[in-house]
């Protein structure tokens, strides 16, 4: 969930930087609902977050909104925790376009050729012999359970 935001938080100025035109080109309301899906969050929760006044319905239309006041955008950005300058500047195309050239140049691949330091085989065994230890315990607490029922049976016979 922190992925994509710490993504935004390291790269919007550069986003910033590529835009361009931010004469009304880019959608705030887009790029709230952008936001927060990335993020997992439903409206109905930045709704909550946002306060009383705040209901599923007014976030919806706020996601419609092409410029959206500046305070508002704070708390936003607040809540969502990206800086309120990358929601007014984000551009999609931009953002893909640092992802791909990121990706190109190998910065972000994941290492295939990982070495273990703990044999698999042996963490199974260990886990089977704890679970081994922990049934013979259960089932001794069962037998003293059974002996002390046992007992208070029978001292309850012997009083009849």
């Amino acid at each position: 969930m922190h992925f994509f935001a710490d993504l935004l938080k390291s790269n919007y100025l550069a986003i910033m930087n590529m835009t361009g035109d931010k004469s009304g080109k880019i959608h705030h309301g887009r790029n709230i609902k952008r936001f927060r899906e990335m993020l997992g969050i439903k409206q109905e929760g930045l709704a909550f977050e946002m306060g009383e006044e705040w209901s599923q319905k007014r976030i919806s239309l706020l996601e419609q909104k092409e410029e959206i006041e500046q305070d508002i955008l704070e708390q936003v950005a607040e809540i969502l925790k990206v800086p309120s300058d990358a929601i007014k500047n984000f551009s999609e195309e931009v953002a893909i376009n640092i992802i791909a050239s990121t990706l190109h140049d190998n910065a972000g691949s994941i290492n295939n050729n990982c070495t273990l330091n703990f044999n698999p085989v042996d963490k199974w065994v260990e886990a089977l012999e704890e679970n081994k230890k922990l049934y013979e315990r259960l089932l001794q607490s069962e037998k003293e359970k059974v002996e002390l029922l046992q007992t208070l049976l029978n001292n309850g016979k012997d009083r009849a």
